[in-house]
């Protein structure tokens, strides 16, 4: 039993230190910005924990150890010296620090400018390569270069967002009819989970994205592919799937570069089979998941403003389907 009891703490801390990594974890920052932030942390819990030993420490010394009757002088200069004067250093000393890194915080960010917008529940997310150049819109998923530093511009369209990706930096209030900006500068390659920080409404757990990181010339050759029209269906298959995609109206609310679709109501799907997922971060974008979303997704996603097509036979699903994943 006292083996037990033993090991019990240790598999405790484990498993708090096991949700200190992951690819939503503000404690293992893969960006410049979110290691400053973790650093912060560190420094304001050791003090923290400095302040409260002290203070405690103290008290215990005199109610515990030495129970006994203190002079004036000395009561009076352990109650201001330990009870003053100390914390008043301790938390100076933490809240200049603290300030010191706001300055880094607020640099802005050069070349490529990304503009995301909230949505109910998703993202819309256009990015400008150059000012004045026409936006390249995609949505639900977020590209950044590594080792530099991006300007993000926030806005939101019905109700205020917050745009968070931990790893990578802090949070952001977005806003109706208000841009707000954050500069993020990945070091780390790979792919970071992002979410709607703010409740929204009845969708906001399911507002999440990815924020994929690449080398330099990596995101260079992305950000061409995606300037670029939709690949033309090349199956049969797919070309069926196009057609059921006019027939049923969808270009009205979805937009496809290269073809009649220009609906700006829900998201680009120009090419949406070549994003990590579908339905802000809900499924896979593969054949089965789209006929899923487009036949339930009052189901899926509760709130959302895309009605269900139920009436699709499973035929014109999987057609459907197969033009929506060959979109790349």
């Amino acid at each position: 039993m006292r083996s037990s009891g033993a090991l019990l703490p240790s598999v405790l801390s484990l498993l708090l230190l096991a949700g200190c990594t992951g690819s939503q974890s503000a404690l293992d920052p893969a960006g410049k910005d979110a290691s400053v932030l973790a650093d912060l942390f560190w420094v304001l819990l050791i003090g923290a924990v400095v302040l409260w030993l002290a203070i405690n420490g103290l008290f215990f010394y005199v109610t515990r150890i030495e129970p006994r009757s203190l002079s004036r002088r000395l009561a009076e200069t352990l109650v201001i010296g330990g009870g003053i004067v100390f914390p008043v250093l301790l938390l100076s000393g933490l809240l200049y620090y603290a300030l010191s890194i706001m300055p880094d915080q607020r640099l802005e960010g050069t070349g490529v400018e990304v503009r995301v917008t909230g949505e109910q529940w998703w993202w819309r997310v256009e990015y400008i390569p150059e000012p004045g150049a026409a936006p390249i819109v995609a949505a639900n998923e977020i590209r950044l270069p590594a080792n530099h530093r991006t300007e993000i511009k926030l806005g939101a369209d019905k109700v205020i967002h917050s745009f968070w990706i931990p790893a990578l930096a802090g949070k952001m209030d977005m806003f109706p009819g208000r841009q707000t900006r954050l500069a993020v500068e990945p070091t780390r390659v790979g792919v970071y989970r992002g979410q709607c920080a703010e409740f929204c409404g009845e969708a906001h757990a399911l507002m999440s994205f990815q924020a994929v990181v690449l080398e330099q010339d990596e995101f260079a050759a992305w950000l061409e592919k995606e300037r670029q029209d939709a690949v033309p269906p090349s199956t049969y298959l797919a070309r069926r799937g196009e057609d059921i995609f006019f027939e049923e109206g969808c270009g009205a609310c979805h937009a496809v570069r290269g073809t009649e679709a220009g609906g700006r109501t829900g998201p680009d799907l120009t090419h949406v089979g070549g994003r990590l997922s579908l339905g802000a971060g809900i499924l896979p974008t593969d054949s089965e998941s789209f006929g899923e979303w487009v036949r339930h997704t009052k189901i899926i996603k509760p709130g959302v403003k895309m009605p269900p097509f139920l009436h699709l036979s499973e035929d014109k699903l999987s057609a459907l389907s197969a033009y929506l994943e060959g979109l790349k």
